[in-house]
């Protein structure tokens, strides 16, 4: 596992400490629905990061076809309906490109800056001429009020229990995923961004967000400059 990040439960785990067998049983939520309101129907899309494929699945469903990007051989082998690439973010270089590209899971907000900026040099080489890169930040407030949780209608419950500064304003943040059969935990380094060291971030790569996706920020499309 990657220095700084740790993880307990059951099952296989990613180097950067996500639970294969958890990520299995996490419920798709408005993923699908913020992707195809950016992006014309029956594109090609590139999802990076893509994990098991819990919004892969309901994205080929609707026509969109997916080229899904991870580094985990177990993440990949639960991916159904697309085409899969086994790579690290920052590494991959498909020499095509695609008409969305998808940076989900808050991965932009990784604490290593050379990580980041070879995530965002992915995409950009990766985007077609008009086409479009789909960010998933962090929601205001996200490393305030801890712990608090999250008791889900599906029957588990998510509780972010801490967010630490370990320098160079990056966060050691621990989330606990509760079931009622097992439990995982979670460590990883996080880089709280603001609104202009995001701006800065996208720049430096040559995008520029053209618009918010859903009310909170959380979602953004950005566009090559």
């Amino acid at each position: 596992m990657r220095e700084g990040y740790e993880a307990t439960g059951p099952g296989a785990f990613t180097p950067d400490g996500c639970a294969v067998e958890l990520y299995g049983r996490l419920p798709v939520e408005d993923e699908p629905d913020v992707i195809a309101g950016a992006v014309p129907a029956g594109g090609t899309l590139l999802e990076l990061g893509c994990g098991v494929g819990r919004v892969t699945h309901p994205l080929a469903e609707r026509g969109f076809r997916v080229t899904a990007v991870d580094e985990s051989p177990q993440m990949l082998e639960r991916v159904r309906g697309a085409r899969t690439v086994r790579s690290t973010i920052e590494g991959l270089d498909l020499g095509e490109t695609f008409d969305g590209v998808v940076l989900a899971s808050i991965l932009v907000h990784t604490g290593d800056p050379v990580v980041r900026r070879g995530m965002l040099d992915t995409c950009r080489r990766h985007v077609a001429d008009g086409g479009c890169v789909l960010i998933q930040r962090e929601r205001e407030g996200a490393h305030e009020n801890l712990p608090r949780e999250l008791v889900h209608e599906g029957g588990f419950t998510i509780r972010k229990l801490s967010s630490e500064p370990v320098g160079d304003g990056v966060r050691a943040v621990t989330v606990e995923y509760v079931f009622p059969d097992a439990v995982w935990t979670q460590t990883y380094r996080c880089r709280p961004l603001t609104g202009p060291e995001f701006d800065r971030e996208l720049a430096a790569a040559g995008l520029a967000v053209d618009r918010l996706l859903t009310p909170d920020g959380s979602w953004v499309r950005a566009a090559p400059v």
